[in-house]
């Protein structure tokens, strides 16, 4: 597996699952964190697909790290978290919490953050 993607929604799961496809990988997308007797395939690329953009911070944390555990533990070469490209959450945000605590995760000294999806008309331009 190339890439293991985590999505914080259904729907930006499907449509990153689309856009790799749309681009030549193979791709399996799941919903919620697989258990220990899921398989894959050969599939370049698997995307778990979360409800936790909208649940309570603590949840969305929990939720996120069992991803990235399984995905680590297949094998992912590459972990990309796909969150809303409309940047928003709930009140205290779990998109930023969810982030840092991935980023930790993986012993990552920072991240590179892009809410932009250009297909579907949304840009980054000035940092805006």
């Amino acid at each position: 597996m190339v890439l293991g993607a985590i999505a914080d929604d259904f729907t930006g799961a499907t449509d990153l699952a689309n856009t790799l496809v749309g681009e030549g990988m193979r791709v399996v997308q799941v919903i919620g964190v697989p258990g220990p007797e899921a398989t894959y395939g050969d599939a370049d690329a698997v995307v778990v697909a979360l409800k936790s953009r909208t649940a309570p911070v603590e949840d969305a944390i929990a939720e996120s790290l069992a991803a990235l555990e399984w995905l680590q533990s297949e094998g992912a070469e590459q972990i990309l978290f796909k969150y809303c490209s409309t940047f928003d959450s709930t009140p205290k945000g779990n998109i930023g919490p969810v982030a840092d605590a991935l980023r930790e995760a993986l012993s990552c000294e920072l991240t590179l953050i892009c809410p932009a999806f250009p297909k579907n008309g949304r840009t980054i331009y000035n940092g805006v």
